[in-house]
């Protein structure tokens, strides 16, 4: 009889434990998964809107987008790469997006309408209006190590690296790169890209 008692008692104690290992299982489970969300949502990806139309047409304003913070980690920023920018206001800090033409080294010059860098014409990679207004690269400008050119895609109705009162970027200043339009959706990076019949055509 104390055998089966002693039994019955370690069996439920054998219960107990597992119970417990599995409540506080689940319970890591849950924090871990928190803990990745907010790291996520937080830290990894942050969400905008575009503002105004100078990224117009592939880009419209109002549109709700997704910044990838941690994309320049292990790289730095390419060209075309359609980014977020951290810029200082009269009042206060505002993010403006733009899409990168130069890169640090480099000579950019805007003539006749198009983008030179270190003197051979850029051959776009999306649509956009050819350029009226030079600005600051009217003349050849050579790019230091830390700073980038920036434009609209909406190039003659955009405050870019063209204009004084925004200058070229620097590394420091970009927040991440734009991943995703949430609506319509669609990954930035395939916007507005030109295609075979554009360049034939101009040809």
């Amino acid at each position: 009889m104390e055998f089966e008692i002693e039994y019955q008692r370690g069996k439920r104690r054998k219960r107990q434990k597992t119970f417990l290992a599995k409540t506080i299982l689940w319970i890591v489970q849950i924090a871990v998964v928190i803990f990745l969300a907010y790291f996520i949502t937080n830290i990894v990806l942050e969400k905008t809107s575009m503002q105004g139309d100078s990224m117009k047409p592939t880009l419209s304003d109002g549109e709700a987008l997704i910044v990838n913070k941690f994309a320049y980690l292990l790289r730095g920023p390419k060209r075309n790469d359609v980014i977020v920018i951290k810029q200082s206001g009269r009042e206060h800090d505002y993010y403006s997006v733009k899409r990168i033409i130069a890169l640090p080294g480099e000579t950019v010059q805007i003539a006749d309408g198009e983008v030179y860098i270190n003197g051979e014409p850029l051959k776009e990679a999306i649509n956009c209006e050819q350029i009226l207004l030079p600005g600051l690269a009217r003349e050849p400008l050579t790019l230091e190590e830390n700073e980038y050119f920036v434009l609209g895609d909406n190039r003659n109705n955009s405050e870019d690296s063209r204009f004084a009162n925004i200058g070229t970027i620097v590394a420091e200043s970009i927040v991440g790169k734009v991943w995703l339009r949430l609506s319509p959706f669609g990954f930035v990076s395939k916007l507005n890209l030109r295609n075979e019949t554009d360049e034939t055509q101009e040809k």
